[in-house]
């Protein structure tokens, strides 16, 4: 598996890149054949920087109090927030909140009290490492909404072709990049009907071989 990797570059700025392995793999809401390896985004400040500064740039007319930061993104959210606050943009001198929700064992986005005034009232930008299907960032909407929150925008390193009505929605490096790339419902897969065993699982955290 780790012998067939390759690297993705995002078209703007070819210091954000990810590790893209060939297999069959599982998430929690599909199976995909492909691995895309978050690990150096999430761990290392340089691309995590780099990825801040695109997210920035492609978000810099929107108007953002709360990022809600999925997947482990904390740092880059962090950075986007400093970015925000020092660009020439509609957020310029602006203090933008970063805040990590908790999600239940049906996927539902749940707030700790003290973090619902982040929300309530607010225009939050969510963001997160990768978004394939557009369920977890649809979940993490309508939790949003509950809490009287405005989402303004999704925001992710890896994304696939969605949309979602009213909300922006952005990815840096797409399924596009990646044509072979394809994601499915876990009783659709055709690798699973053609015998293909699960190279390994994937969750927030990487993966663990099975």
């Amino acid at each position: 598996m780790e012998s067939k990797a390759f690297e993705l570059f995002a078209r703007r700025n070819n210091k954000v890149r990810v590790r893209v392995m060939p297999g069959h793999f599982v998430t929690q809401h599909s199976h995909v054949n492909y691995c895309v390896d978050m690990t150096r985004v999430k761990s290392e400040a340089g691309i995590a920087r780099a990825c801040s500064k695109l997210f920035a740039e492609s978000f810099s007319g929107v108007a953002v109090d709360t990022i809600i930061t999925l997947e482990r993104m904390k740092m880059v959210g962090a950075f986007l927030a400093e970015e925000f606050a020092h660009s020439s943009g509609i957020n310029m001198n602006q203090d933008i909140a970063v805040i990590s929700p908790e999600f239940t064992a049906d996927d539902k986005l749940i707030l700790r009290d003290n973090l619902v005034p982040y929300v309530k009232h607010r225009r939050v930008l969510i963001l997160g490492a990768t978004a394939t299907t557009g369920l977890t960032a649809m979940n993490a909407i309508r939790g949003i909404r509950y809490y009287d929150g405005d989402p303004v925008g999704v925001a992710t390193v890896f994304g696939g072709d969605f949309e979602i009505p009213g909300v922006t929605v952005m990815h840096l490096i797409g399924a596009e990049d990646l044509p072979d790339y394809n994601s499915y419902r876990p009783g659709e897969c055709p690798l699973c009907r053609d015998g293909v065993k699960i190279d390994a699982l994937i969750n927030s955290y990487g993966y663990s071989k099975i």
